[in-house]
């Protein structure tokens, strides 16, 4: 029986049309579920958005805008950048849907009666987080990823007693049962994890969303907090809490790999884990940690301002250009910078005059030496180098390898010169060579299907023609 994998992205909010950041999480998401699925597991991939923050409120009263219209519209925005990007999702998930609330009720009267309790509460409270921060998150007084002070805020909430679980989630980091990508930020969140849990409040007074969230199960007067409402979305589409077959996916037999950003690790390894432990349910198996995207050294936030839109790089470069950038010239596990100077420069020197070249010259090469066609049975790229890097979600050094070979093939084009042989009438001679050429780019190009699934779809449909024949660039010079 093949091994089951399930594969989650954090879901973002719906206050603002989505941005690349974004679009780097589903990305590397996406990568990692075809690499799975391509060593023969059986892959199931969610994503979705994150519908009941005040932030999203907020959002649509500056609008002037109905909070259900507006997250409709958005959430319609996200799900469309994750087609646009050929992600290859089984469920997008909203958590605005009838269903994720039934989800939420049934994890919140699953928990430890003893986990949840009322108290009055004073805090500081960062907005743009949704989180209540304490006085050691704080960098001058301000929240370190959005630069403003918390507001102090008072309230009788419902809480998580996060701190009977101090000791089997201390043990659960350091015993290495969970894989963390990268392994630096285990030691980071362990020493978070020793200076102590405190108990959480999970819930928030209904009167600050106009009602809007998923209300406390007999309590109309409060929702739920936010983050712990969207954490459950990982249980929600698998049919928890409405009688589907949730069992088949999170179980302890199936690997559940969090794929999410470093802001949010409390969250997913910390927060999570004692609620699915208050349950009675298994614990994720791996959680992958990317860094932020940043303009200028300032990370990409729809708060800042800064944002940069997918979907105008998409209609310029095409969705793999996009997927290529973000896989390769952005570090999997640390921040990396994106701007529109940069993006053009790797567009023209990897994809226009690299693999894109590659491609036209050979075709018009096999075309011109009277190859009719191209075998492909040399298949996939085996290298243990790039079977590691692949198997490390190291997209980044997986791509550098394929394209070391893209770079060999046209030198030896360059040195070989076969329009000189062509001229000398020795098209067998080309014929030869120019076969063996196509049978490697035929191996980098299935290689390439989990990065670039278009590109590697295109490149193997061209060499299946018979007879072959010339093609448009892939990557037309912009």
């Amino acid at each position: 029986m093949n091994p089951k994998t399930y594969i989650t992205t954090a879901i973002p909010y719906v206050n603002a049309q989505p941005h690349v950041g974004f679009a780097l999480e589903l990305v590397q998401a996406d990568v990692i579920a075809r690499l799975h699925a391509r060593a023969g597991g059986v892959v199931r991939l969610q994503t979705g958005t994150d519908e009941n923050a005040c932030k999203n409120v907020e959002a649509a009263r500056a609008a002037g805008a109905d909070t259900r219209v507006w997250v409709d519209d958005h959430a319609a925005q996200f799900r469309q950048l994750a087609d646009d990007l050929h992600i290859g999702y089984d469920r997008f998930l909203r958590t605005a849907e009838e269903t994720h609330f039934k989800a939420v009720h049934a994890l919140w009267r699953s928990l430890r009666p003893d986990d949840i309790y009322t108290k009055a509460y004073r805090g500081a409270y960062c907005p743009g987080c949704e989180d209540f921060l304490f006085e050691k998150d704080l960098v001058d007084g301000q929240c370190p990823e959005h630069g403003r002070p918390p507001v102090e805020t008072t309230e009788v909430n419902y809480f998580f007693r996060l701190s009977a679980y101090q000791e089997r989630i201390e043990q659960w980091l350091a015993g290495g049962t969970v894989l963390i990508r990268p392994e630096k930020r285990r030691t980071e969140i362990l020493n978070f994890v020793r200076a102590g849990l405190q108990d959480i409040s999970i819930s928030r007074l209904a009167t600050r969303s106009g009602g809007w969230g998923v209300p406390v199960p007999g309590d109309p007067t409060q929702v739920v907090y936010v983050w712990i409402d969207a954490l459950v979305n990982y249980l929600t589409g698998l049919g928890y809490g409405a009688g589907g077959p949730w069992h088949e996916w999170w179980n302890r037999d199936t690997r559940k790999i969090h794929v999410i950003g470093r802001n949010v690790w409390k969250f997913h390894a910390i927060y999570w884990p004692a609620l699915l432990l208050s349950a009675g349910l298994p614990l994720p198996n791996e959680l992958v940690i990317h860094g932020f995207l940043t303009a200028d050294g300032c990370k990409i936030s729809k708060s800042l301002g800064n944002t940069i839109s997918p979907q105008d790089y998409i209609g310029k470069y095409g969705a793999d250009a996009l997927r290529y950038f973000l896989l390769r010239a952005v570090p999997p596990f640390d921040d990396g910078d994106f701007s529109a100077a940069r993006f053009a420069s790797v567009y023209q020197a990897d994809l226009a005059n690299g693999l894109g070249n590659l491609v036209s010259r050979l075709l018009t090469l096999a075309v011109k030496s009277c190859l009719t066609d191209a075998s492909l049975e040399d298949g996939a790229v085996v290298a243990a180098d790039f079977q590691a890097a692949c198997a490390g979600y190291r997209h980044d050094e997986a791509l550098a390898i394929l394209w070391r070979r893209i770079d060999v093939l046209n030198q030896e084009i360059e040195q070989t010169k076969p329009w000189v042989a062509l001229k000398e009438g020795a098209e067998s001679v080309v014929r030869a060579q120019v076969a063996g050429w196509l049978r490697t780019l035929g191996g980098i190009a299935q290689s390439l299907g989990p990065f670039l699934p278009e590109t590697s779809a295109k490149i193997l449909q061209l060499l299946a023609v018979k007879p072959l024949q010339a093609a448009p660039p892939l990557f037309p010079r912009r």
